[in-house]
């Protein structure tokens, strides 16, 4: 395996066309517009098709088994694809990034051949240099820890590049954790927790909003733990940053996740009464209603606590809705843990949620305890918290009907005529309405409610007086 140190020297990079293919949390979806932002300086043009790419990134998640495991199913099929290309005389090469690439480097380069890069979270903003000596025959890893070192090279997307993005936007602001759950291995795969300095994600967030992007999202692996030091070098909490970025002149909405109860302060939960853009949408992981499987996750929080935090955000917020994650199955589980975690549920009412069995990660400590739960047990106990927290969510949907909500529409809808975005809550709604209303927010009626989206009519601008 050749080093970072002795590839040879060479040209810059070539051009052509790069897809990035996303999967898991926000954050990669982030690092995956930041990689095609680089690349782009390197002459890559993005593309949708795998047909057409010259260069395929996988930008993956590690967070559970089978997400790990449907990468190496991708890599398989790129491999035959790259060894049709070889055959004709065309190039073809393959990277993994993300939080496989970091939990799993070594491995991923021995399971599957095709691959030529394995480049982890803190690393892609070396993507052209690591290219560059792939192109000499190294297959190569690197997945150092260098947030900072990170964001100082990746480069800033154009306004063109913004504008074809949509008008809602992520803005990292955190990275890492520092929580240390028995169940995840996001501390491995992400590092410990570091923020970004105040300034640097306000310039961020600038150059967005005069592109014309109207809904900010701050993201982080704790987003409220943030702490970044402003050019006095003092720390700013999330609070402080959201009621600042609440002064950008242009921002309709701001939005965060994902956050962890432990860090949920008082002045956060006080922004959402005092912050007219903050959504009144808050995704907060509770991943059990049990003490006991809480203390086992080592979350460092008990179910009375959760349930404190979502009293405090309703009264500060009454209209205030709620996700969360869920972990059915953790070791040790009873019959008795489970109920709790349903109780749980029934008293919060969830307008949306992620619920998933326990999936042992390697190197975790719950992946090295002996009660782990039965295959059959855990699929049943999902299937009931998922009747309950679908059962809540189209209830919270169907509450909506006849009621009057802001929506700021993102795009043109599926058929002809009609344009879709989103509540407050998150929700999707679509109305018929004309194309220029997209990137704009205009009242509307919901009419009815689907499945998965809700139905609404816009209301004239004296109907909008009135309401």
């Amino acid at each position: 395996m050749a080093t970072l140190d002795d590839a040879p020297e060479g040209a810059p990079a070539r051009g052509g066309k790069v897809l990035v293919k996303s999967y898991g949390c926000q954050m990669n979806v982030y690092d995956a517009t930041r990689m095609a932002d680089l690349l782009g300086r390197e002459g890559y043009a993005e593309t949708a098709e795998e047909a057409d790419a010259d260069l395929v990134i996988l930008n993956t998640c590690h967070i559970r088994e089978k997400a790990a495991e449907k990468i190496y199913s991708e890599l398989g099929k790129l491999a035959l694809e790259k060894r049709a290309r070889e055959a004709q005389g065309r190039e073809m090469k393959i990277v993994v990034a993300g939080c496989v690439a970091q939990a799993e480097g070594e491995q991923v380069l021995k399971r599957q051949r095709a691959v030529d890069l394995v480049v982890g979270p803190q690393s892609y903003h070396r993507l052209p240099d690591l290219l560059q000596q792939a192109r000499h025959g190294r297959r190569l890893t690197d997945t150092e820890f260098a947030v900072e070192d990170k964001f100082d090279a990746l480069p800033q997307p154009s306004r063109a590049q913004i504008r074809a993005r949509g008008v809602s936007a992520f803005v990292t602001v955190q990275e890492g954790c520092d929580k240390f759950c028995s169940f995840c291995v996001v501390p491995y795969t992400r590092g410990a927790e570091v923020s970004r300095p105040v300034a640097d994600v306000l310039a961020e967030t600038q150059r967005l909003v005069e592109a014309g992007v109207r809904e900010i999202t701050l993201i982080g692996q704790n987003v409220n733990a943030y702490r970044g030091a402003d050019d006095e070098g003092r720390d700013w909490s999330l609070a402080r940053l959201l009621a600042e970025m609440g002064q950008i002149e242009g921002i309709d909405r701001l939005r965060y996740t994902t956050s962890h109860p432990v860090d949920m302060a008082q002045d956060l939960i006080d922004v959402h009464e005092s912050i007219e853009k903050l959504m009144p949408y808050v995704h907060l992981p509770v991943q059990s209603g049990s003490d006991r499987v809480l203390k086992a996750m080592n979350r460092k929080h008990t179910a009375a606590d959760y349930l404190d935090i979502i009293a405090r955000l309703r009264k500060a917020r009454p209209d205030m809705a709620l996700s969360s994650d869920f972990i059915v199955g953790f070791p040790g589980e009873t019959d008795e843990d489970f109920e709790d975690t349903m109780a749980l549920a029934r008293a919060v009412g969830f307008a949306s949620s992620f619920s998933f069995k326990y999936s042992p990660r390697p190197g975790t400590p719950g992946a090295e305890r002996d009660d782990q739960i039965d295959e059959e047990v855990k699929r049943a106990r999902l299937a009931a918290l998922q009747a309950l927290l679908e059962e809540q969510r189209q209830a919270f949907n169907a509450a909506t009907v006849s009621k009057t909500v802001d929506v700021l529409f993102e795009k043109p809808g599926r058929h002809e005529g009609q344009i879709a975005g989103k509540s407050p809550y998150m929700q999707a709604v679509h109305v018929s309405g004309a194309a220029d209303r997209v990137g704009r927010v205009a009242r509307v009626e919901i009419v009815a409610a689907g499945s998965n989206s809700l139905a609404g009519r816009l209301m004239d601008e004296g109907e909008e007086a009135k309401a």
